[in-house]
């Protein structure tokens, strides 16, 4: 799933936070417990010299045998048990008012009373206030996380909303910028460097590419007004050598085939051209196209050419086809399917015409076999062995019905039928 800059930001910034509190949180917790053992067992080496003096001058403390109120214990040991050095440690001990056993910090040690005696002092005190600064601690950290966490949500999202405004705003022009439409903007001052340095390298492509898209232009409206010309000039000039009556079958059927391949020639130049101006976005304007009507209006236009083809035509209509279009892109995109339908049907064929709400369907009966549905949109891809064929009437129904987001037109065989579905979304 795919999600914006700022959110992809935040995202990883969480993990890697919770990442650097964790360990954070241990070793602070690891530093207030030293901390804390290190209180501990400065309070239990005074303790234990106090005591120790307390010995000297009350000989009956010698018979704490079990810890006591004063915590501590002293019980003989002999000379090999004998060790010159405090051992400090961790041990549970049943406390009477929790009624189960908690810790506590022991300090061990051995002295040598005034009788010349050998002892060992063990003394003690509790550590349950550790727990309860384990549990504070970690209650503590996790709020403060939370509160780390959504500050700095907060606080990025509205800093990376405000700083990334302008790339949403070079981002929206790019989006509604088209070739060879003029999109006049004021001028924008940016405070970050590198989207002013973007808008910038923007802008500069952006006249490149309109400079080549005009040239381009030009080349090809002069190339295909300079090809039309001398192709009529030559057509003309072959109606007028037909006419003349000394030549003889064989030249007649010459020219006359020549005179076929300069039509297909002056045919060919003019769809080119049309595929140029659709791709090129020349037929930007719209407005509210009724289809329903546009299809009744092309079939009568089209009588003599359906006549003369034997084919039976069928308008249905099952609902109400309207849109936003180009009228003169609408006039060639139906033109141009009733064309198609019409040329390659078979005789005393029939064409069924279904209008729908949001779907247009041209069926035409003709040859058995299904065409390659890979290959059937695409220039110069014949249906047949028509050699009068240019092969991109359907290749410009599919450049029209892309210059329209949510359009789409399919071919399809069904029935012995073949399909074409022009169809459109309506969100």
């Amino acid at each position: 799933m795919k999600v914006s800059l700022k959110y992809y930001t935040i995202k990883y910034m969480i993990v890697i936070l919770l990442l650097i509190i964790a360990v954070w949180a241990a070793l602070f917790y690891a530093y207030i417990l030293d901390e804390v053992y290190d209180n501990v067992d400065d309070g239990l080496k005074d303790r234990k010299i106090q005591i120790i003096k307390a010995v000297y001058h009350d000989p009956k403390l010698l018979d704490s045998k079990d810890f006591g109120f004063n915590e501590f214990k002293i019980k003989p040991i002999s000379e090999s048990e004998y060790k010159d050095k405090n051992r400090l440690y961790n041990k549970m001990f049943y406390m009477e008012y929790d009624d189960k056993d908690q810790p506590y910090r022991v300090l061990e040690t051995d002295f040598i009373d005034q009788f010349g005696k050998r002892q060992r002092l063990e003394i003690r005190t509790s550590t349950v206030e550790q727990d309860e600064l384990v549990y504070d601690l970690t209650t503590a950290l996790i709020v403060l996380y939370i509160l780390l966490v959504i500050s700095i949500v907060a606080v990025n999202g509205y800093l990376l909303h405000k700083a990334m405004r302008p790339f949403y705003t070079i981002l929206d022009k790019l989006k509604k910028y088209q070739f060879g439409v003029n999109s006049s903007q004021e001028p924008q001052d940016y405070s970050i460097k590198e989207f002013e340095e973007l808008n910038v390298e923007i802008e500069e492509m952006i006249e490149r590419n309109e400079l080549v898209f005009h040239q381009q232009k030009q080349f090809i409206e002069n190339a295909s007004h300079e090809l039309q010309t001398p192709l009529a000039i030559m057509i003309n000039k072959i109606d007028l050598q037909i006419q003349n009556e000394d030549l003889e079958k064989k030249d007649l059927n010459f020219i006359s085939e020549l005179k076929g391949d300069l039509r297909r020639m002056a045919g060919l130049n003019k769809s080119l051209l049309m595929l140029s101006k659709i791709e090129n976005s020349q037929f930007s304007k719209t407005s509210k196209v009724d289809f329903n009507e546009a299809v009744s209006g092309l079939v009568k236009n089209y009588e003599d050419f359906i006549e003369f083809k034997k084919v039976k035509v069928s308008i249905i209509e099952k609902g109400f086809f309207g849109a936003d279009f180009n009228p003169d892109l609408a006039d060639i995109l139906l033109s141009n399917l009733l064309k198609n339908a019409v040329k390659y049907n078979s005789q005393d064929g029939n064409v069924n015409i279904s209008i729908e709400d949001n779907r247009l369907i041209f069926q035409n009966s003709g040859s058995g076999v299904s065409l390659d549905k890979t290959q059937i949109f695409n220039r110069f891809y014949k249906q047949g062995s028509d050699h009068s064929s240019t092969g991109l009437g359907l290749s410009i129904i599919r450049t029209i019905t892309k210059q329209y987001p949510g359009w789409d037109i399919v071919y399809e065989f069904e029935d012995g039928m073949h399909c074409f579905i022009l169809s459109k979304n309506n969100a």
